[in-house]
């Protein structure tokens, strides 16, 4: 017990890699002003890859559909902007319950299935809803999109200009903010837990863990998280396409993540900036075919980096460690 206490606490305690990660985010809006529109988007989608992370690389859940509840949350706040409720910070909370309480209602039917249960239920429900969000196009705009979105400025002060400066500072503090609470989740005993039913069910079950119980809730916060993404998109470019329910959306999310790291925490944003920066230099690049160089990059990412970016670089830092150790006299 003593043991699981003290590695819980060393779990928790900050490393320097992780400070000098966190510095570089608000030394890019001073070092890359003109990109800060690429920025947000870096942001928002990590954000929205940390969601998946969660249930992903943490609880073991199988998922091809979690961009059902990245577009609720951006049709919600995208809805709230157009009839009037303009505050940005409580249309992200609003966002995120309407998120959370669908996935409450999903979740027993998710979490209860084995992978290929769950990966082709939420599949079906990721393509149930975009059908939902085309088919009302009186409410969600259709192919068309959702327009005239008004958003108010932030705290009543800083408004949202067109080269990003007030979105990058919000994404980004609403990211700090969700990667604060996730790893706290999972350096507390819940994590553990999760970790248990991930790795073994069956056993974590003889052990006394409630395996549908743990999945349910790390699924319902999940989806609240990516809810929020979601209504930062609406609300920080003020249209929102139907594109953020398509199987699409969750196809590159999950990519992100394996790119970046299933289960590392950061694997999430590591993945999303460097998938987001792959493509936005090489559409540069090529416009008609830059998706035949992007599916190379993945490919040999996939085959040269086990466990993606993040667990290379930690084996990379305990390799070097251990060699400045037999060093030492």
């Amino acid at each position: 017990m003593n043991g699981g206490a003290h590695y819980l606490r060393e779990q928790r305690r900050w490393h320097w890699a992780e400070i000098v990660f966190w510095l570089l985010v608000p030394a890019a809006w001073f070092v890359f002003p003109g990109y800060l529109v690429l920025g947000t988007q870096i942001l928002i989608a990590a954000l929205f890859a940390l969601s998946l992370d969660l249930v992903m690389g943490y609880a073991g859940i199988v998922t091809l559909g979690h961009a059902a509840f990245f577009g609720i949350g951006a049709y919600v706040a995208g809805k709230l902007g157009q009839q009037g409720w303009t505050e940005p910070l409580s249309g992200l909370f609003i966002a995120a319950a309407a998120a959370a309480f669908v996935a409450a209602l999903t979740a027993r039917l998710v979490c209860r299935g084995n992978d290929l249960s769950r990966l082709m239920i939420t599949l079906g429900l990721g393509m149930l809803f975009y059908e939902v969000a085309n088919k009302a196009s009186s409410i969600t705009g259709g192919l068309d999109g959702m327009l005239d979105i008004v958003i108010s400025p932030l705290l009543g002060v800083f408004a949202f200009d067109m080269w990003g400066r007030t979105a990058y500072v919000y994404s980004a503090i609403c990211l700090f903010v969700g990667f604060l609470l996730a790893r706290h989740l999972v350096r507390q005993p819940f994590g553990l837990a999760l970790h248990a039913v991930r790795l073994n069910p069956v056993r974590s079950g003889a052990i006394g863990i409630d395996n549908t119980r743990a999945l349910s809730r790390i699924y319902i916060l999940s989806a609240a998280m990516a809810g929020v993404a979601g209504a930062l998109l609406a609300q920080t470019n003020q249209f929102v396409a139907i594109d953020v329910l398509s199987f699409q959306r969750s196809a590159d999310v999950a990519t992100m993540l394996i790119i970046g790291g299933l289960g590392q925490l950061y694997g999430g944003l590591v993945g999303a900036t460097g998938f987001l920066v792959a493509q936005d230099s090489l559409a540069a690049i090529n416009p008609v075919y830059w998706q035949f160089w992007l599916g190379l990059v993945l490919i040999l990412v996939v085959l040269f980096v086990r466990g993606g970016i993040v667990a290379l670089v930690r084996r990379m830092a305990q390799r070097l460690k251990h060699r400045l150790q037999r060093r030492q006299p």
